[in-house]
């Protein structure tokens, strides 16, 4: 069975023989399974009011436990976005009423979001249908292949310098 890299390959392979294929396929590979994936969610937050970004707010804040907030530079440094992006996020959140935004009252320079009860009763239960929906993404694949996935897929962010942040 092929999948649609292939064909793309078949075709560079008929054009240019000459070109080495290996890591053409496999960021190939990981750009449509990204693709896929991201449509997938973006349709499943949508259905509950919400983007991917604010899911992830909601979820970043969510295990962060209780209290349940962090500064508005935590989820900047935490996101991989700009800090425009993440002001826009907080935005759209409080006029949801799902975060609350409070100046610091430890250092008035820092703001600190915090899920409302609202937005924590809606990501707790969103949470469950997202694993869900992540499961059934990954359905096909058997366990070993799951594990050797994550094992290579951890060593290709580490070699791209993805590393998790000191404790």
């Amino acid at each position: 069975m092929e999948d649609s890299v292939d064909l793309r390959l078949d075709q560079w392979r008929a054009e240019r023989p000459d070109l080495p294929l290996g890591a053409m396929g496999i960021i190939g590979r990981v750009q449509r399974a990204a693709l896929i994936f991201e449509r997938e969610l973006r349709d499943h937050f949508a259905a509950h009011d919400l983007q991917i970004g604010e899911f992830d707010m909601l979820a970043t804040l969510l295990r962060s436990g209780p209290p349940y907030r962090l500064t508005a530079g935590h989820l900047v440094a935490s996101s991989m976005k700009t800090s425009g992006a993440i002001t826009n996020r907080i935005d759209h959140l409080v006029a949801k009423q799902l975060v609350t935004r409070d100046v610091d009252p430890d250092n008035r320079r820092r703001v600190l979001i915090a899920l409302t009860e609202t937005g924590k009763e809606l990501v707790d239960r969103i949470v469950d249908c997202h694993v869900a929906l992540e499961e059934r993404l990954l359905e096909g694949m058997e366990p070993q292949a799951r594990d050797d996935l994550t094992r290579l897929l951890r060593t290709l962010l580490i070699t791209l310098g993805d590393t998790a942040p000191l404790k």
